[in-house]
């Protein structure tokens, strides 16, 4: 499907757009529970929690983490 298929999707609004992007991602989020996710993805996030256990202090507070991406610009 492309943005193309969906009637007046170009004549719409921002604000239109929006909210059709709104309903079309709370229609994704009710189904959640049917999105398989990879095994590869649990083991990832459970090795993730398994260090953050571990060291807990290393996480960046959110200023840091916006210092380090401002840096890079």
């Amino acid at each position: 499907m492309n943005i193309k298929d969906i009637p007046q999707f170009s004549e719409m609004s921002i604000e239109e757009k929006i909210l059709f992007l709104e309903e079309l991602w709370d229609s994704l989020s009710s189904n959640e529970a049917d999105i398989p996710v990879p095994q590869s993805h649990k083991e990832e996030l459970d090795a993730r929690l398994r260090s953050y256990e571990m060291n807990p202090g290393q996480l960046l507070s959110l200023e840091e983490l916006q210092n380090r991406i401002d840096s890079r610009k």
